[in-house]
Order: C-alpha cells, then sequence, then structure tokens
C-alpha cells in the first residue's frame, strides 16, 4: 500500500484522472488579468469581514473558529479544491474497500476509476463555469487549508461585466451568502459533525451490487410511465440510492434545505441597507439557472441541480414561515440541537415543525 493510499485508503475514483479531464476541458477557459484578480482579491477580502460582521448582527451567531479567510481562485483550482474535498469527505468509503478485499475487487477495477474519474472530471469541469463562491467546512488539515472560503474570480468578473453589475455591491452580495454558511458551521458547535456524520453514514451505505442499478431503471421507467421525471427528486444520486440511503439523503436534503433557505434570508436581512441592486442580482441569477437548456439542462437534473433549487426555494419559504411564525427566537430553535432539525416534510409544511418544537417548547415550560 502507498502513503497515500495508507493516507486515505483506497480510492473508488481516480481523481488524477479527474483533475486531468477537468483541466484539459478547462484548458482554453480566459484567466483574469493580473490587475482585475487583484481588484477581486482585495474586495473580496474586504468584503467578507464586512459580511461576517453583518451576518453576526443579524444572526447572533458567532465563529469559533476565527476570522473567516477568503480566498479567489480561477475554475481549475475550484476543481482542485473540489477534489481535494470530496477526497477527505469519501475517506471512510475508501477504508471500507480497504478492508474488505473481494470488495474492493469489484468496485477498483482500473477501467472503473479511470471511468468514474472521467465522470468526476467532466462534471465538475462544467459546475466550475458556474459557481460563484463557496464555503469548504472542512478544518485544515496537514497542507490542506480548509474552512476557507472561496470565490471564483473569472465566474464573478464575467457576469459583472455581462450584466453591468456594482463589483462592489456584488462580490459583498455573494460574501454575505458564503460567510452565512461558515457561521452556521462554526457558530453552531455540533452542526459540523451532525452534518459530516450524515455524509459518512451515506457513504457507508455504499453498494456495488449490479442489482441496485438494475432496480434504479425499473424504478426510472416506473416514474417515466407516471408522467414524471425520475431524475427530479436528486438526480442520479437519489435514483441510484438504497432505500436506507435514501433515508439519509433526505435527512441531508432537508438540512441543505434549512441552510441554504437560512442563507439567502440573511444574506436579504444583513445586506438590505448596503446593497440596493440585490433584488436585481438575485433576479438575474434565477434567470440564468432557468434558461438552461439541451445538455446543460440535462445536467443540472443529472447532478440534481434542479431539485437543489427547489428545495432551497423551500427552505427560504420555510425560515419565512418560522421567523413570521415567531421571529428569530423561534428560528433559533433550529439550532438547538439535531433533534430540532426540521425533516423534509418539515420543510416542505414548516407548520408542522412550529406544532412541534411549540409543543417541545411547552414541554419543556
Amino acid at each position: 500500500m502507498t502513503e497515500e493510499e495508507a493516507s486515505f485508503g483506497v480510492d473508488p475514483v481516480a481523481w488524477d484522472v479527474a483533475e486531468r479531464v477537468a483541466g484539459q476541458l478547462l484548458r482554453r477557459a480566459e484567466p483574469v488579468d493580473q490587475a482585475t484578480l487583484q481588484r477581486l482579491e482585495d474586495d473580496f477580502a474586504e468584503a467578507t469581514a464586512l459580511a461576517e460582521s453583518l451576518v453576526a448582527q443579524a444572526t447572533g451567531l458567532s465563529s469559533g473558529s476565527g476570522p473567516a479567510r477568503s480566498f479567489v481562485t480561477d475554475r481549475g483550482g475550484w476543481v482542485r479544491a473540489n477534489v481535494a474535498s470530496f477526497r477527505r469527505l469519501l475517506r471512510p468509503l475508501g477504508e471500507r474497500l480497504a478492508a474488505e478485499p473481494a470488495l474492493a475487487r469489484r468496485a477498483l477495477l482500473p477501467a472503473s476509476r479511470a471511468a468514474a474519474g472521467v465522470e468526476v472530471g467532466v462534471l465538475l469541469a462544467w459546475m466550475s463555469g458556474r459557481v460563484l463562491g463557496q464555503y469548504d467546512l472542512l478544518p485544515a488539515q496537514g497542507s490542506e487549508p480548509g474552512d476557507l472560503v472561496y470565490y471564483v474570480g473569472p465566474n464573478v468578473a464575467e457576469l459583472e461585466r455581462r450584466h453591468g453589475f456594482a463589483p462592489k455591491e456584488f462580490r459583498l452580495w455573494i460574501a454575505l451568502h458564503e460567510v452565512t454558511h461558515r457561521m452556521q458551521f462554526t457558530g453552531v458547535p455540533w452542526l459540523r459533525d451532525h452534518f459530516l456524520g450524515l455524509v459518512e453514514r451515506g457513504t457507508s451505505l455504499a453498494t456495488f451490487d449490479g442489482r441496485v442499478v438494475l432496480d434504479a431503471l425499473l424504478r426510472a421507467a416506473s416514474e417515466l410511465r407516471a408522467g414524471r421525471n425520475p431524475l427530479a427528486e436528486g438526480g442520479v444520486v437519489a435514483l441510484l440510492a438504497s432505500s436506507e440511503q435514501l433515508a439519509t439523503l433526505r435527512e441531508a436534503q432537508a438540512l441543505m434545505s434549512l441552510l441554504e433557505g437560512h442563507g439567502d434570508v440573511v444574506m436579504s436581512l444583513a445586506g438590505e441597507s448596503r446593497i440596493p441592486g440585490a433584488t436585481r442580482f438575485a433576479e438575474t441569477l434565477r434567470r440564468r439557472r432557468e434558461s438552461a437548456t439541451g445538455v446543460a439542462r440535462l445536467l443540472q437534473q443529472v447532478v440534481g441541480v434542479e431539485a437543489k433549487l427547489r428545495q432551497y426555494a423551500q427552505g427560504e419559504h420555510f425560515v419565512e414561515q418560522v421567523r413570521a411564525a415567531g421571529g428569530d427566537e423561534l428560528l433559533a430553535r433550529v439550532w438547538s440541537g439535531p433533534e430540532m432539525l426540521p425533516s423534509l416534510e418539515e420543510i416542505r409544511s414548516p407548520e408542522r415543525w412550529i406544532a412541534r418544537v411549540g409543543g417541545v417548547a411547552a414541554a419543556r415550560a
């Protein structure tokens, strides 16, 4: 076993292939000139610090991990950062494969690993052209930085030029959303471990049995006959999930809906008096997502982007309804423990969570 395998277990994805494929697809991407890059770095450093103060005021949360660190990267850098994060997140699966030689032989054929690497590389290259910002929730480890707020400079600059956005406003608007995510994971002591536990649980249930694929295809055919899109609830991941994995996936979807919805609401509240163009920014990006056609639309469905967008809209509605019912005091209860997190059904019907949590509060009183 190599030193790398000892660190990560056995990888079911050839990550070096993923990086090479993504790099080839991105080789013609127009780089940002040095002057623009410097302005992006300066502006995002300033916007991130300001956003941290505004988010703390709007949420009452405070980071337990020191000041937020901003990092402006290009599309290739975003791909490399996500490959590193995916490898760390999938470590439990690699360790399981390393401990089960028979399973590893089926899953780790060179052709299978390379094919997975190609698929991941294509998807990451496509996604790298659409992402504006991202919070890396993994803590720093060894030479890997972790706990960074990433901004994809070329994508931000391109949107600003195309739509005539005011750069300072737009960059603060993006920073508010990403810094809110950092505040969630660093300001709620149990949340990071809970989220990573969901990821580990999902990967521990992974199967390499061809019957799972056959069952998924049969379910997809049944959905199509009923006039429904089999990718609508979460893309290929949900389609291929077992019943146990699907339950974990729904729990993760509910959490992500809450976090994204909360992020959007906080972004609006915290930037209300400072970002006059916020409504236009949001509407432009919404139209951009909904205008996808052809291959782009198919990719959005395959990776679950369309499902995520619906869930995030539901998450925003959930947060707004909870605040309308009991203000920030009621909303703060979602951060009091994992048992207070809403289920996916409660995200879609906020009154059910309000009734459940109200009952808990009454019992405690």
